[in-house]
């Protein structure tokens, strides 16, 4: 029995992807890694197949056409044997020592007959360029080492958020969600980072810096040129967010869960602003309409949660080009305290 299935989509990862792929071998056979080769033009393919030949009861390659990560992601839920699913990207990694105390939480937990839905670990910011990390940590957050309901998760403040990164899944939970991510289309991590939580019970925190994040790459989704040039994604990502849960269906969750599922809206809302108007025009300003329109027209109380008392409404507070260069402001700020870009 694998404990965790971890998938790795790449496209045209062929510098990278060994360092990701030797990161996760370390677990064992306790590990299944799922490579993902969505349409690479490199050697991407042949350097996943050369994995599977040599770990043939560790490695499977899906071998597809282009459909972009979700897509990946996808791919890799629908063959993950593994009790847990974790995507790790290819030109990130997972840190050796964090590994091997995941994989001993599990089996622990799965001797003792309790399985959390929902691990959650650290993520550290790699900077490559300087060899200097920023560390993102949630032991403020979640009593460590210990089995937790929503009901004892403390507040989330400001831009302190789950991302992907942290979460560890069980795959059933995944399943039971239905989650099914778009295709051709960035930031499909937000999705996972929120759609299946009202899925989860039971939570279980590592206080252990797990996922490596490489930051360095010009071409990487997070660099705020790429982000305004792909608006029309994240309007897409974001309204897949607002339709999955409404105003009275969040309001009814475990209160831990309820001030999550808001606060992880709201900010996802403010970027969402800042891809679209990072770059003012007619055009943009028009779609970034029919999305708070189509949120109005859907569920009005989620509407006025989000356009007049979140962190939207503060940006809403400036006109025109003020707020676009406030939203800019404020993204580059944030940029800078974890030099993430």
């Amino acid at each position: 029995m694998k404990l965790i299935t971890f998938a790795v989509p790449c496209y045209n990862s062929q510098d990278y992807m060994r360092k990701c792929i030797d990161s996760l071998l370390r677990g064992g056979e306790d590990v299944e890694i799922v490579i993902v080769n969505d349409g690479s033009k490199d050697n991407t393919l042949s350097i996943a197949r050369e994995y599977e030949e040599k770990y043939p009861s560790i490695v499977r390659v899906v071998d597809k056409e282009n459909g972009g990560h979700g897509s990946g992601v996808n791919a890799g839920l629908r063959l993950a044997g593994g009790i847990y699913y974790k995507v790790v990207d290819s030109d990130d990694w997972a840190d050796g020592g964090s590994l091997q105390k995941l994989l001993s939480a599990i089996r622990r937990h799965l001797a003792e007959g309790t399985l959390p839905d929902l691990y959650v670990v650290n993520y550290v910011y790699e900077h490559v360029a300087d060899n200097t990390r920023h560390y993102s940590r949630y032991n403020k957050k979640f009593p460590a080492g210990e089995f937790c309901t929503w009901d004892h998760v403390k507040r989330f403040r400001f831009s302190l958020m789950l991302l992907m990164h942290a979460l560890v899944y069980r795959t059933d939970v995944l399943r039971e969600s239905g989650l099914v991510l778009p295709e051709h289309t960035f930031y499909v991590d937000d999705i996972v980072s929120y759609n299946p939580l009202p899925h989860t019970r039971l939570i279980y925190y590592l206080d252990i810096d797990f996922y490596r994040y490489f930051i360095g790459r010009a071409d990487q989704s997070v660099n705020l040129p790429n982000m305004v040039k792909r608006y029309d994604q994240m309007l897409r990502v974001m309204q897949t967010m607002t339709d999955a849960w409404g105003y009275e269906e969040i309001k009814a969750l475990p209160k831990g869960l309820k001030r999550y599922m808001f606060h992880a809206l709201a900010n996802y809302m403010l970027t969402t602003m800042l891809f679209v108007l990072g770059k003012r025009s007619r055009e943009r300003v028009a779609a970034m309409k029919a999305l708070w329109r189509h949120i109005k027209e859907r569920d009005k109380k989620l509407y006025r949660k989000l356009r007049y008392r979140s962190y939207a409404a503060f940006a809403m507070l400036f006109p025109g080009k003020l707020q676009t260069a406030v939203l800019i402001r404020s993204y580059r700020t944030l940029c800078k305290r974890i030099k993430l870009g």
